[in-house]
């Protein structure tokens, strides 16, 4: 009786450790409790070949319940080998999920393992994140410019501006509001919808400064990666043709000419004194930074070749 029951028992206990081994394998730090339920199975096994044993032999029949005993008192001696599972988390006393219960060597809930294992938290919080988060994130963190991956880098923002030169002068904001106030800088801004990267050149620098310009050259390209999130294109236009008269102050602006040779680097972006220069001279760049809120934490600039008309992009 005892023989046959505990056969057909084994079949279906067998089973369900193959299956809770596999479930085992996808759990982080399950080496102890994977190896348990081997070693479940392997009693069961030696319980099935000491019945078969048995009826080979034609033993008594409480020789079965003995093999049955024998192996209970294996499990009950080495039980912390044996039977490492729990139903509550070891830390807290919060009850397990199933996971947890069968996985886990710490029996810890998730928020506890999570605690004990940061670098676990962290690959369960990006696999949770979208492939648009991720890459955002890419962005966010990095600190050189060679972890951006650039080739998938798109701007949230888009800027121009505008290096109004007349001969030995160039004209200069000092910025009074927003990104950058404090700072004196070229006039500019940001390219409304419809409108040309020129188009915007040539309004900002009317608003900013009340000179119409024309003959615009672009001389650069900026893109600026902030750790805030930020992610700024920019178009620098040079140009030596303008009408008008200079107004005086605006709410978010002041205009005034200044030497070019003496101009105030420390007054400006960290980043223009690696370009400016380059681009007073008449050469062409490409730039790419990396700020977290006013400091760089690094830059490239690159001098271009060729003479590219590409003033209609928006």
């Amino acid at each position: 009786m005892v023989a046959g029951f505990f056969s057909e028992f084994a079949y279906w206990f067998l089973l369900f450790i193959i299956l809770l081994n596999i479930s085992q394998r996808k759990i982080a730090h399950s080496d102890g409790k994977r190896k348990a339920t081997i070693l479940l199975a392997v009693v069961m096994l030696v319980l099935q070949v000491l019945l078969a044993m048995r009826m080979q032999l034609k033993l008594p029949e409480w020789v079965d319940w003995c093999s049955v005993a024998l192996c209970l008192l294996v499990i009950i001696i080495f039980h912390r080998t044996f039977w490492p599972f729990r139903l509550r988390c070891a830390k807290c006393g919060k009850r397990l999920d199933f996971n947890h219960i069968i996985g886990c060597d710490e029996n810890l809930c998730e928020d506890c393992f999570c605690e004990m294992y940061p670098e676990y938290a962290e690959e369960k919080r990006r696999k949770a994140m979208t492939a648009e988060q991720r890459l955002e994130e890419t962005f966010t963190k990095a600190d050189k410019v060679s972890d951006i991956p650039w080739d998938e880098w798109e701007a949230t923002e888009k800027c121009v501006l505008t290096y109004v030169i007349d001969g030995s002068r160039v004209l200069m904001i000092e910025k009074k509001t927003g990104l950058g106030a404090g700072y004196i800088n070229a006039p500019g801004g940001h390219i409304e919808i419809e409108e040309t990267k020129a188009e915007a050149a040539i309004r900002e620098t009317k608003e900013e400064t009340g000179l119409d310009v024309s003959d615009l050259e672009e001389r650069g390209v900026l893109r600026f990666q902030f750790k805030d999130g930020l992610r700024m294109l920019g178009y620098v236009f040079f140009t030596s043709s303008f009408s008008g008269e200079l107004i005086e102050e605006t709410e978010e602006t002041k205009p005034f000419w200044t030497d070019i040779s003496t101009l105030d680097y420390s007054r400006m972006w960290e980043d223009d004194r690696l370009w400016l220069p380059m681009a007073l001279e008449g050469r062409k760049f490409d730039g790419r930074f990396i700020f977290d809120d006013k400091a760089m934490l690094d830059a490239e600039v690159i001098e271009e070749e060729g003479d590219e008309d590409t003033d209609s992009e928006g």
